[in-house]
């Protein structure tokens, strides 16, 4: 895996830097599948499917019947958020919330431990966006609120330039995207965005950052434009 050294922008030391993966490329179902097929493991494309999808099928019936998974690949266990207003008050759907907490199983931990790392030597000038939280849900990189705010972490983010281009999109899977309005940009600040979701339709976006954010007072010529992998789901 490749990374570079970035600016650490939540510290106020000079010389402090983190680690940032770069080149990530993100598998769906469909791709995983055609790998395993690729390996020649005798099975058909329809016999991987079909099991695949009962697996899946199945996990998701055990968290419905209020269980745990505890597998080589993940543990995932419930817990709830919200505050109750005395030992008589039940769950309302309205001001609680069930959710699903996710970790990596022994068998990720150890694939982990096998990635071989390779220093990029020149540092990336490129926006990057490490974290997206629905305010409203308390959901990350999954669940977001039309209407409500969203909080994007990440660095060389402030939306700044003079291109009719910049600015925050959410994007859907057919290409059709969504541009959040500058009213609605809360806060720009290179390590941290907060914005406004505007009122989107369900459905499943990604979120497009446009910027020609150069670190000084004098933007870059040409929009860089980062765009998060993980799928958000608007409801």
């Amino acid at each position: 895996m490749q990374y570079t050294l970035v600016e650490n922008l939540f510290t106020s030391a000079p010389n402090d830097f983190t680690a940032q993966p770069v080149n990530v490329r993100s598998y769906d179902d469909a791709e995983i599948m055609k790998r395993i097929l690729a390996r020649n493991t005798g099975l058909t494309q329809a016999q991987l499917k079909s099991s695949f999808d009962e697996i899946v099928k199945e996990i998701c019936l055990i968290i419905e019947d209020d269980g745990a998974i505890n597998s080589s690949l993940f543990r995932a266990y419930p817990s709830m958020a919200g505050v109750y207003h005395g030992s008589a008050d039940v769950f309302d759907p309205k001001r609680h919330r069930v959710k699903m907490n996710l970790t990596a199983g022994a068998a990720i931990r150890k694939a982990v431990e096998n990635i071989k790392l390779q220093k990029s030597q020149t540092a990336d000038i490129l926006p990057f966006i490490t974290e997206l939280t629905d305010v409203m849900s308390e959901t990350v990189n999954d669940q977001i609120t039309p209407g409500g705010i969203l909080k994007v972490r990440g660095g060389k983010l402030k939306i700044t330039g003079d291109s009719p281009d910049l600015g925050v999109y959410f994007e859907t899977e057919n290409g059709n995207a969504v541009k959040v309005e500058e009213r609605d940009l809360i806060m720009n600040t290179p390590a941290q965005l907060m914005i406004q979701i505007p009122e989107l339709p369900a459905g499943r976006y990604q979120l497009v950052i446009r910027n020609q954010y150069s670190g000084s007072s004098t933007p870059l010529k040409e929009l860089r434009t980062a765009v998060y992998d993980k799928i958000l789901t608007a409801i």
